[in-house]
């Protein structure tokens, strides 16, 4: 909102364009792996190389020979590190945030939001590595010494999605690392640049090279690492298939495996948003096109189900439509654009298929169409969605919204219910009792209550 702040926004994304435009193409062995502009598919971001099986063996053996020294490093020297980090990913905020616009497709905001959410990551397991260092004694008996402690486990396979590429991997890999573990970083291949950025700016902070790897590839490599005896945790972030899979694999325990592999896996969210009779409305509408169409809705936690009570129903939809109607579509690097591209073909495809979905088993109440030239897809918004259908109950991922009519407030919660994601939830509502009953009663992690369901900070929810 600051006008030196757009102002240096702009200067930093015009001077990442002219760097990639000047870029030549990559050389050297091996296979590469190109990132490219989701607005525009013909223009190459970066390159980077793939690691094959046996370079992802070499590296897992070099972190398992450096663990011991790692995890005798005092925990106040690994949280020192972070903060290091933390500065210089401060003083490259726009730097950064410039390079996400054009490699991921995030708007201004959602770019700068990302950076930020980075930063927190790094100095909040700082500081927590700080209050879990400490012993604690357990009981004083005379002539005892009884002492809790945590202690590292080993090397820590983080697998991360493009849709948060700076945040969600710098989350899961500093709080691997401060807690004395050696991290093995794969990215989502659609973000292969920022994960370099991130492992650039660890060594700058004084992370020692071996004991954090970034390995570039697709799948095949991730479940590669997942299946490594030498793997002692997994932190994923991705969708409920892949995570199912990851699951299985790691819990298996192979012959000669020493120890029981820890995951952390989330996997995805089909959200919803109650709307009570005697909602805000001007609020509402506000908060759901945010938390609905903020980035393409390519996040876990974004509306994609809107339960609205019967006496609201219509005046609400209509307002809605009317919203989504007045959102510019184009590149991000515009800022007046709202709507920007989904992250790639493959991507565009599954959205559209689900707006055909949409076409057969709903009534289409809005359905924009998308410019040329890059992955983009207009948002489409559709009521009189039935509670169990497909366009209900699957992730899609994409900027489609389904309107579900209910009742009453207690139908509303059975059917935001009725699925089986529960990540995030919001009601909109001024009544009291209708305000009480959802934290007992909406089986979700997160719960906002007048509210976006979005844009969770760091060390609050």
């Amino acid at each position: 909102a600051r006008p030196e702040n757009r102002a240096q926004f702009y200067k930093t994304l015009q001077v990442t364009s002219e760097r990639i435009k000047r870029q030549t193409k990559a050389a050297g062995r091996g296979e590469w792996l190109e990132s490219v502009n989701p607005a525009n598919f013909k223009e190459v971001v970066g390159r980077v190389r793939i690691a094959s099986t046996e370079e992802a063996d070499q590296v897992i053996d070099a972190a398992t020979r450096f663990f011991p020294k790692w995890r005798a490093t005092f925990a106040k020297k690994r949280s020192e590190i972070l903060m290091r980090a933390a500065e210089i990913m401060r003083r490259k905020r726009w730097e950064l945030a410039s390079w996400e616009v054009i490699e991921v497709g995030k708007g201004w905001r959602e770019a700068d939001g990302d950076v930020i959410e980075a930063i927190d990551y790094l100095e909040y397991y700082a500081r927590e590595m700080l209050r879990l260092a400490q012993p604690r004694i357990t009981q004083q008996l005379a002539g005892e010494s009884n002492v809790y402690l945590y202690e590292p486990r080993g090397i820590a396979a983080i697998i991360a999605p493009w849709n948060f590429p700076l945040a969600i991997l710098t989350g899961m890999t500093a709080a691997a690392l401060v807690t004395g573990n050696c991290a093995i970083m794969k990215p989502a291949e659609q973000s292969p640049l920022m994960a370099a950025h991130l492992l650039d700016i660890l060594r700058q902070a004084g992370l020692p090279r071996p004991a954090c790897h970034l390995l570039q590839g697709g799948g095949a490599l991730g479940a590669h690492l997942v299946r490594q005896q030498s793997i002692h945790a997994i932190a994923f972030t991705g969708s409920r298939e892949v995570g199912l899979e990851i699951l299985k694999r790691a819990y298996t325990t192979e012959a000669g495996q020493t120890h029981v592999k820890r995951v952390v896996c989330e996997m995805g969210g089909k959200n919803a948003v109650i709307v009570d009779n005697d909602a805000d409305l001007d609020e509402t509408v506000v908060h759901i096109i945010d938390s609905a169409f903020g980035y393409q809705g390519q996040k876990c936690s974004a509306a994609s189900r809107i339960i609205l009570l019967n006496d609201v129903h219509d005046r609400l939809l209509l307002r809605i439509i009317e919203a989504v109607k007045s959102l510019k579509i184009g590149p991000p690097a515009d800022p007046r654009n709202f709507i920007g591209p989904v992250i790639d073909a493959e991507a565009k495809e599954r959205i559209e298929n689900y707006i055909d979905i949409g076409l057969k088993e709903a009534r289409c109440a809005l359905r924009m169409a998308p410019p040329d030239g890059g992955f983009f897809v207009g948002p489409a918004i559709f009521s009189e969605v039935e509670p169990q259908s497909r366009l209900a109950q699957e992730e899609i991922f994409g900027a489609v919204l389904s309107i579900i009519r209910a009742r009453d407030f207690e139908d509303a919660l059975e059917i935001a219910n009725r699925s089986s994601f529960a990540l995030t939830g919001g009601v909109f509502s001024r009544s009291p009792a209708h305000i009480d009953l959802p934290p007992k009663e909406f089986r979700v992690a997160n719960l906002y209550i007048n509210r976006g369901i979005t844009g969770a900070v760091v060390g609050r929810q």
